[in-house]
């Protein structure tokens, strides 16, 4: 039947509502099925839809940030660190030979708070009240706690079903909170919470319902503290050469240009850039793996949620035509460093022909896949940059699709008050009728104006 709130006990006001009159409200409202099942079966192909633009999108960008940290230098250089217990790092596109002072003076961690110990771990806690358990995301410090405006609060609900250390971190889990049980060397248990790294995401969790849960979970980084915090929420602070920098992240991609740091440990390090040519073939191998696992995504996404797809078919046809006809670039000296593409449109890499081209002249190699963005690696990150840009196609779908999903809610919500106003009115005529042996609603009675709908209009 269509969306109501009649049920076969009682009507919206309360009043019992026999079993003969909820039947005869579900037939006459039978027929309002078909708009509802309209409504529900556009919802689901425009979420999927959605979804699928949504996957298209992150696929290009994903290729095209490998394909643009191939542009310049950065195909042909390579980073090397003194102290390789304090950092990794790794060269990109803008990447420029040089030697760069660091000095890692903290590492970024999350706050790690445990509960009181128990002896089972499977144990009901507290009375079993509906409770809630509030976390905010914040900064901690002398001051106060400040939100963090770019982290949501979670809210975890904990009832007679779940209120075990099992139970609560299970919750917990379920709402993205990094939660588990631990057990101590005394073979206790106890609950241990871990929130993401980062001096912003330090955690305030409240607690109301059950007072022996409040007792347990319960933190203020400014009050009552009810969790013990074994270390707190910082961020990584650093300083290349004279400029000082902190990250939520123990990996940095912004601190040296064209750099990516992996910070490991405290301490002082140099990190060395130099042109290397042997890095061009490990690079190549990147951006060739990066295109196939793109092509496999669209190939699926033309199988899947995409099928037909504009914004897909568009994507799928400039980079074919772009690798068939290499877009400028020498299609037979492509095929003498060793690259081709398979039936499938994968890259495929022969390394004992690249090994060779390296060998004869690097540079030239190099050249092939950028060059003052006339390379392929540069023109294929430009094509999945035009892809997703503003103009493009898929923007224009993701936000047509956005409103047509909009617009069908709407259309939802208002036919949902619509279907439950008139299924009560028929609950109330039927219930009527029953009462005085009156004529069908259905039909409409001897002499009567009309049928119920007529009335309803």
């Amino acid at each position: 039947m269509a969306t109501s709130t009649i049920n076969t006990a009682t009507t919206s006001s309360g009043t019992s509502l026999s079993t003969d009159v909820y039947n005869r409200v579900q037939k006459t409202m039978s027929a309002q099925n078909g708009v509802a099942t309209k409504l529900n079966t556009a919802l689901k192909a425009d979420q999927t839809k959605l979804s699928g633009l949504g996957q298209l999108k992150s696929a290009l960008s994903a290729f095209q940030t490998l394909a643009a940290s191939l542009s310049g230098s950065g195909l042909s250089t390579s980073a090397s660190v003194s102290a390789k217990s304090v950092l990794t790092a790794s060269s990109s596109g803008a990447a420029k030979a040089g030697t760069y002072a660091l000095d890692i003076k903290q590492l970024a961690q999350g706050q790690f708070l445990t509960s009181d110990a128990f002896a089972a771990s499977d144990a009901k806690l507290g009375s079993g009240a509906v409770t809630t358990v509030k976390i905010d995301f914040g900064t901690a410090s002398a001051k106060g706690f400040t939100i963090n405006g770019s982290a949501s609060s979670k809210a975890i609900t904990i009832n007679s079903s779940n209120n075990t250390l099992d139970g609560i971190a299970a919750a917990l889990k379920a709402a993205g909170v990094d939660a588990k049980v631990v057990k101590d060397e005394d073979g206790k248990y106890a609950l241990a919470l871990t929130g993401a790294s980062g001096a912003a995401n330090s955690m305030r969790i409240s607690v109301s319902g059950d007072a022996a849960l409040k007792s347990l979970l319960s933190f203020d980084p400014d009050g009552t503290q009810k969790l013990k915090q074994g270390s707190a929420a910082s961020d990584a602070v650093l300083t290349v050469g004279d400029k000082q920098i902190t990250s939520a992240s123990n990996t940095l991609d912004k601190a040296i240009a064209g750099l990516t740091l992996k910070l490991t440990g405290t301490g002082k390090t140099e990190v060395t850039v130099a042109q290397d040519a042997s890095q061009i073939g490990s690079n190549l191998k990147s951006f060739v793996s990066a295109y196939n696992e793109l092509n496999k995504k669209l190939q699926a996404l033309q199988k899947g949620d995409l099928k037909g797809d504009t914004a897909l078919n568009q994507a799928v046809s400039q980079f074919n035509t772009l690798l068939r006809s290499g877009g400028g670039v020498s299609q037979s000296a492509l095929a003498t460093a060793g690259l081709g593409q398979d039936a499938n449109g994968n890259l495929v890499l022969d390394d004992k022909k690249l090994q060779a081209a390296l060998k004869t002249d690097a540079a030239a190699v190099g050249k092939l896949f950028t060059n003052e963005g006339r390379g392929l690696a540069d023109l294929l990150a430009t094509q999945a940059g035009s892809l997703t840009g503003d103009s493009s196609v898929l923007k224009r779908e993701t936000t047509q699709v956005s409103k047509e999903i909009t617009s069908i809610n709407a259309k939802r919500a208002s036919l949902s008050k619509a279907l439950t106003a008139q299924a009560t009115a028929l609950a109330a005529l039927y219930s009527a009728q029953a009462q005085t042996g009156a004529g069908s609603a259905i039909n409409g009675a001897a002499g009567s104006a009309g049928t119920l709908f007529d009335m309803l209009g």
